[in-house]
């Protein structure tokens, strides 16, 4: 029997940790979820769920994209509701991981479930025969795993599970919905113990922990090795079981030793740890705890002290020496081949760890892409273990291995000297086992820059951006800047971009695949023209910014911004200056300027007060609408997310949202494309603001925040600034103010704020340590 068309409802059975991220995740995307627990408290039955969406409302990280999702959560009990599992699309089991609760809540399901309804469970260590022992034909047919990753809201993998009596059409229902709708990556995992990503993380982890040990290494030096340098989590090994919690990795262990064959080179690595048992006995489960191999004493003034392997005892952190040279940089090669402890570590780790994911293939996936993409997007590793084998080379990784008497995997011996990926015919290709090599296939509907670049040159491109056709008659106008933060070359592309694409294409999307969209202008150019008093030069910035942003939004074709992560300061104002967004759901959006002594200087304020004073939730009058933007923008305030950000206006209620990052430039083509025809530029906007009076009633509301003691002596002149702009300026209620005047108004502001040495000590400090100065 087939499955259901659509998902339309969910419900999700165990509210701990897992299965409530999971339902949160689900009215994140806008679909009802029904979440369902024991009753443990008689006189009110709810409970356990209840407090589960009440808790994820103040967690931080926030479970919930916005407040409003959790209202899509319906929270019951298993005795009472579990007949509305009926009107449910699909049924996600999470509850403890014991193979006779679950069976005994299948029973219970079966009861209620709607025939064509999928159910799977989130387990990741019983195997899926196990779990379907007894079951119906038709529940087996409609039964799957779905192991989500922890927080399920952030974390992109999803492993799908499935067995022989699967049906293959309802699982292909489940895995699309799971990547357009709930946006994860999915990976089609075999029925092994831990699947992929923790049957291969286990072991990493296991094998930096004993050689650490072995070795005599400190937690810090272990860290500064198996971090950055092998392009993993820059919290290193040590810093990421902390951040994972201790406490779950005895459990991992018992998991996979008690399933695992007797001859898997994970049990020869299993060993007793008395010393993480001590700690979990004692509280240090990691960051959840009181501490682990990391903590904060705060006896001592909050002092960051590591725990000494050998002895136990904590004692102030050091600083570990950074791997320098080619080792440093993610060369593999040279990390492995350096003198002393440094080499030895490394070589311990990716030795063990490569030949044992090479080793597990087919067993525990088809190929090796499904490999390197789950422990890219389930342990947050920039490279997958292949890619990490051919930084180091095959050859080289088989010949040590060879050397040492260790057993070479036979994948490894298939590639010989080959690599495993390479590029053909503008073609990412990988080693199959057949000893051939084949395109890497994406879904349907993903489209990449990173795939275009390899068969394709940039139409124009400088040091700091560069515009791709991707087909179609649309260009994508790409940061490529540190951390994609604008600059003088940025805005100068602008300008040759604009009469490029009137004169040849349809549309333009401001898009790049960076971990974040832009972290708004370059502050360390700004701090350099700052310490020589290039006046002129910043504000041949600003104004050529103020330029830029205006061409874009006034240009006789379509422009799109599809940002993801942070799109903060510039980064947000060319959102605010495009024609139409399409956000990724995970993108962070704000104006924080004043969180550096100054104000937004691209047309950040004008584009504000516009958006709101059209905001039907609103009172009508000048002031409401001035008020609004004044309160968010003084305050740096950035949203959490695209949804969020849609509340605080730097998004348009008509602007999308794509849930899966790997569609979100196929999406924001579409968008523009959809704006073609018949497109004509908006109208500049005309405003009539409050005037003198209207910045005295701002200035008062933030003097009394100073008297409370929530803003700063110096938050008082930026704001004022700030009120100066929003009220008019000079102009008086009866004057229109236009576009261009609140440009200038902005200019004026930002000039005299940057040249003020509590603003250049706020630049300065956010440059050296990532926090805002509170002066």
């Amino acid at each position: 029997m087939s499955g259901p068309a659509s998902v339309k409802k969910v419900c999700v059975i165990g509210a701990g940790t897992m299965g409530a991220g999971i339902a949160a995740q689900v009215a994140n995307a806008g679909i009802p979820v029904l979440l369902l627990d024991i009753v443990r408290d008689p006189d009110d039955r709810n409970a356990v769920a209840a407090g589960a969406v009440a808790k994820m409302l103040k967690t931080d990280p926030a479970p919930f994209m916005s407040k409003a999702a959790a209202k899509l959560v319906e929270t019951g009990n298993i005795e009472d509701d579990l007949a509305k599992i009926a009107d449910c699309d699909w049924i996600v089991e999470a509850i403890v991981e014991r193979l006779d609760l679950k069976h005994g809540l299948y029973e219970k399901i079966e009861a209620h479930r709607r025939p064509d309804a999928a159910v799977s469970s989130n387990t990741s260590t019983i195997p899926l025969g196990q779990l379907i022992e007894g079951r119906s034909e038709g529940f087996r047919s409609h039964f799957l795993i779905t192991h989500f990753f922890n927080p399920p809201r952030y974390m992109r993998l999803l492993e799908i599970v499935t067995g022989a009596e699967s049906d293959t059409a309802l699982v292909e229902r489940i895995a699309d919905f799971a990547d357009r709708t709930l946006g994860k990556s999915v990976v089609r995992a075999k029925d092994t113990p831990g699947f992929i990503a923790n049957r291969i993380g286990t072991f990493w982890i296991q094998a930096a922990l004993n050689a650490a040990f072995d070795l005599g290494i400190t937690v810090e030096q272990a860290d500064a090795i198996a971090g950055k340098p092998m392009g993993v989590p820059k919290t290193g090994v040590f810093g990421l079981v902390d951040l994972v919690g201790i406490d779950l990795m005895p459990y991992l262990q018992k998991s996979l030793t008690s399933t695992l064959p007797a001859d898997d080179p994970y049990q020869a690595i299993a060993r007793p740890a008395p010393l993480i048992d001590r700690m979990i006995a004692d509280g240090y489960t990691g960051r959840k705890g009181k501490g682990g191999f990391y903590r904060l004493n705060r006896d001592a003034g909050k002092r960051k002290e590591a725990i000494d392997l050998s002895t136990g005892d904590y004692r102030p952190a050091i600083k570990a020496p950074s791997v320098s040279g080619a080792a440093g940089k993610g060369d593999l090669a040279a990390l492995i081949a350096l003198p002393g402890e440094a080499g030895a570590y490394a070589w311990a780790i990716l030795g063990a760890t490569l030949s044992y994911a090479a080793s597990l293939v087919p067993e525990i996936a088809d190929d090796i892409v499904g490999v390197d993409t789950a422990m890219k997007l389930g342990y947050n590793w920039k490279f997958g273990p292949f890619e990490l084998i051919d930084k180091i080379g095959a050859a080289k990784l088989t010949e040590r291995l060879a050397a040492e008497g260790r057993p070479v995997p036979a994948l490894l011996t298939l590639a010989g000297d080959r690599s495993f990926y390479r590029v053909e015919n503008g073609k990412r290709q990988y080693l199959g086992l057949d000893g051939d090599y084949h395109d890497v296939v994406r879904p349907e509907g993903v489209l990449l820059l990173e795939d275009i670049k390899l068969s394709s040159q940039p139409l124009i491109k400088n040091g700091s951006a560069a515009l791709w056709d991707i087909g179609d008659g649309v260009v994508a106008f790409e940061f490529t800047g540190k951390m994609n933060a604008l600059d003088g070359d940025v805005m100068a592309l602008i300008g040759k971009a604009i009469p490029l694409v009137q004169e040849k294409y349809k549309a333009l999307v401001v898009y790049n695949e960076g971990s974040n969209f832009s972290a708004g202008a370059n502050l360390g150019l700004a701090l350099f023209a700052l310490n020589i008093a290039a006046w002129g030069e910043i504000e041949k910035l600003v104004a050529g910014g103020q330029e830029a942003y205006k061409a874009l939004k006034y240009a006789p074709f379509p422009v799109v911004s599809a940002p993801s992560g942070m799109a903060l300061g510039g980064g947000c104002e060319i959102l605010l200056n495009s024609d139409a967004v399409q956000a990724h759901a995970e993108s962070y959006i704000g104006l924080v300027e004043c969180g550096v002594g100054l104000i937004p200087g691209w047309g950040g304020c004008g584009e504000m007060l516009d958006r709101w004073r059209q905001n039907p939730a609103l009172p009508k009058g000048p002031m409401p609408s001035v008020a609004k933007v004044f309160e968010t923008v003084s305050t740096a305030t950035v949203a959490k997310s695209a949804a969020e950000a849609k509340e605080y206006g730097f998004l348009r209620p008509g602007d999308g949202i794509t849930m899966n990052r790997d569609r979100l430039l196929s999406d924001a083509k579409s968008k523009a494309l959809a704006l073609v025809e018949g497109y004509a530029p908006p109208a500049p906007p005309e405003f009539r603001l409050p005037g003198a009076g209207g910045k005295v009633a701002l200035e008062l509301a933030v003097e009394g925040f100073q008297a409370r003691g929530l803003a700063t002596s110096y938050d008082g002149v930026v704001s004022g600034a700030l009120a100066d702009v929003l009220s008019g300026g000079e102009k008086d209620l009866i004057d229109i103010v236009s576009e261009a005047d609140l440009l200038a108004l902005e200019r004026k502001a930002f000039m005299q704020l940057v040249r003020d040495p509590r603003t250049q000590a706020r630049v300065e400090q956010m440059l050296v340590t990532g926090k805002p100065l509170r002066n």
